[in-house]
């Protein structure tokens, strides 16, 4: 019986090996160079930081000019709406929503990601009783939701067409 289960658990893996499966790692970036439009003390922006060092090739800068291309955060909006209240018109159910809108210009202002929105939310019940258990849950959400936010903002960015296709050059009018 053990032979059998060994056999299964091998063709098993055989298969799931053969099938191309293989878990989501980090993507580098095309960009040798990165300017980040975000504070470096904000929560999101060491996040950024933090993630795109650990993706390896791609040299974060201070200025603009020195960056082949820049990350503009265009919003950064948290939000928490009711969504069911209780017999006694006290909440029961919130939606906590996360919603980033960026894009990614190069030196000359060109944009290599045009205005992207990336959101995400969830879902959180509530009890009077618990207030301080519910507003770390909410923290802890926030957070998670602000992780998987800046992960499809960086593949996003790991799928951009880098260097872009050179503009053809302007043809001067004709003397008259």
């Amino acid at each position: 019986m053990t032979r059998i289960r060994s056999a299964l658990l091998l063709a098993g893996l055989t298969l799931l090996g053969a099938c191309g499966f293989h878990l989501r790692g980090p993507q580098p970036l095309p960009f040798k160079s990165i300017h980040l439009g975000v504070s470096a003390y904000s929560e999101s922006g060491a996040n950024l930081r933090r993630q795109i060092a650990a993706n390896g090739g791609t040299k974060i800068v201070e200025t603009p000019s020195e960056a082949e291309v820049s990350l503009v955060i265009l919003q950064d909006v948290k939000e928490k709406i009711i969504l069911s209240l209780n017999t006694d018109g006290r909440v029961r159910e919130y939606e906590l929503r996360d919603r980033i809108v960026f894009k990614v210009v190069d030196r000359g202002g060109r944009e290599v990601i045009p205005a992207t929105e990336v959101t995400t939310k969830r879902e959180m019940t509530f009890n009077d009783a618990l207030v301080l258990a519910k507003e770390q849950e909410e923290a802890q959400y926030y957070r998670e939701m602000e992780n998987d936010l800046i992960q499809r903002v960086l593949r996003r960015m790991a799928t951009a067409q880098w260097p872009l296709p050179e503009l053809p050059a302007t043809q001067s009018a004709p003397a008259r």
